[in-house]
């Protein structure tokens, strides 16, 4: 059986759709004749929002657990001066300060071997030091993990594998200012010098990170957790109330009032409909909070925000939906539309085409689109598996939702085509990363 050592900041428990990724790996790459690794740190879920993110960990020593499937070695977290700020005296207070420290640390991480995350690279060393191991894969961001990846690989004579969830050079957060996109291309370059190979998640990632990284890339879609879906194929949706439901982050290019907007309209004309929106885990609350308080008040009892919870919680709350929201992220495909199809409720991609929707993509949106690449990934995807709706425009949703309501009236359900959604699932997923560990 091969050993892999997976380089992962995030995992579960921590709530995030990054650590999703290694967790399938962890946990089926066993079923494929490969025994994980896995390098992370320790997480809880105290505050259920950001601050776990910089959330010191219970225990100040390394914890290893062990299983048939394969070893997590958890590493201690201790936040930074900036971070314990934030913790005592909130986001308010002392911001320039608590900036200038993280961004120390976000310099000199790439000099030396300090921070928080370098942890996970002394954590691996040591494991490396009484352990062999045939692959090393560290998944990014953080990016300071290709660097961990890239030493150990030299020190051990180990081939590693750069995975990325999302580009680093090219997102344009990364590049703010000229001197930061000279130092993340000196960096990439430098560390990815001898990387065996790279896995992303689609092409489009493929042509923009290949721009910068001569090597050979391999192409490993996120996709939805098969047993959790299997575990709520009995869950229907709430009777007599059409639900819609959306979860995880909203970016600023998303245009979640332009919906509201429609939403609010909708009720309006049909006063005694039975409707409602479920937003799950969003990363703004209070600023969508704010927004039903002052503009779209009289539409508040139709408006739910619910915290953040584990994905099979999540996925179990999907479900009870008719239907489920979904942003255009253009040439970003995401992990989210792989849930939505697993659990097979109708898609609603808002919008193809709207007018309002394009100036805030104009405006926010943070990716660098490649000429000769699809530009709506989620629309390829949705057309492929037939699982939902592509609104145009604000128009084509008022539209829609009257004859979506009017259906589940009619009918008391929303019908749903999804085909081949087993394709998408991680089990599948990490099969063919077995493959590459296998004949790397």
């Amino acid at each position: 059986m091969k050993k892999v050592l997976i380089l992962a900041y995030d995992f579960p428990p921590y709530v995030s759709v990054g650590g999703l990724r290694p967790y399938a790996w962890y946990k089926y790459l066993h079923e494929f004749d490969v025994e994980p690794i896995v390098i992370t740190r320790q997480w809880s879920n105290e505050h259920g929002n950001h601050l776990d993110y910089i959330s010191a960990s219970k225990s100040n020593k390394t914890i290893i657990e062990t299983s048939e499937i394969g070893t997590i070695i958890k590493t201690a977290y201790s936040p930074n001066l900036a971070n314990r700020l934030m913790l005592r005296y909130g986001e308010s207070r002392y911001s320039f300060f608590r900036k200038s420290i993280s961004a120390y640390y976000e310099l000199t991480q790439w000099f030396w071997n300090i921070g928080p995350k370098s942890k996970l690279y002394y954590a691996a060393r040591e494991y490396l030091r009484q352990n062999k191991v045939d692959t090393i894969i560290a998944t990014g961001d953080p990016f300071i993990l290709f660097k961990y990846a890239s030493k150990l690989s030299h020190l051990f004579n180990i081939p590693w594998i750069a995975d990325y969830r999302d580009p680093w050079t090219q997102d344009k957060s990364n590049s703010r200012n000229i001197i930061f996109k000279k130092l993340n291309e000196f960096f990439e370059k430098k560390y990815l010098k001898n990387v065996s190979l790279v896995t992303t998640v689609s092409e489009f990632f493929t042509a923009q990170i290949s721009t910068l990284v001569k090597k050979e890339f391999i192409i490993i879609p996120n996709g939805y957790n098969p047993e959790a879906v299997k575990k709520i194929n009995d869950v229907k949706p709430v009777d007599l109330c059409l639900r819609i439901g959306f979860a995880g982050t909203i970016y600023k290019w998303h245009p979640i009032e332009s919906f509201l907007n429609v939403v609010s309209n909708f009720l309006s004309e049909n006063e005694n409909a039975l409707f409602e929106v479920n937003f799950y885990g969003i990363n703004i609350p209070d600023e969508l909070q704010e927004l039903l308080e002052t503009h779209f008040s009289k539409i508040k009892k139709n408006i739910n925000i619910y915290p953040k919870i584990s994905n099979d919680l999540l996925l179990m709350e999907l479900a009870k939906n008719n239907i489920l929201l979904l942003f255009n992220d253009y040439s970003i495909i995401g992990t989210k539309i792989y849930d939505y199809i697993g659990i097979k409720r109708p898609v609603l991609l808002c919008y193809a085409n709207d007018k309002d929707a394009l100036i805030l993509k104009e405006k926010y949106y943070s990716e660098n689109e490649v000429e000769g690449f699809s530009q709506h990934l989620q629309e390829d995807l949705i057309i492929e598996t037939e699982s939902g709706y592509i609104i145009q425009d604000t128009n084509h949703l008022r539209l829609f939702l009257n004859q979506l309501y009017l259906e589940f009236v009619q009918k008391g359900f929303v019908k749903c085509n999804t085909k081949n959604s087993e394709l998408y699932s991680r089990k599948e997923q990490t099969k063919k990363l077995a493959e590459i560990i296998t004949n790397i």
